[in-house]
């Protein structure tokens, strides 16, 4: 099975961030899974569109889960 592995600059264009936000994201402990081989950071694409996935809402506050009113 092969792997594909992106750079913090590749996620960082992917997903217009700048780099520095991702290296924030991860001191904070928040955004996507990676590796850190020989000082260097790698994010697993299967990771990166995991992330993608969870971040998907159907409204711009809360859980985005629909509630109907009572």
């Amino acid at each position: 099975m092969a792997f594909k592995h992106l750079t913090q600059a590749e996620v960082a264009r992917r997903w217009c961030l700048s780099p520095r936000t991702l290296e924030r994201w991860r001191w904070l402990g928040q955004g996507p899974r990676f590796l850190k081989i020989g000082g260097r950071v790698a994010y697993r694409l299967e990771d990166i569109e995991a992330f993608e996935a969870a971040q998907i809402r159907t409204i711009s506050s809360g859980t985005g889960e629909y509630h109907p009113a009572a």
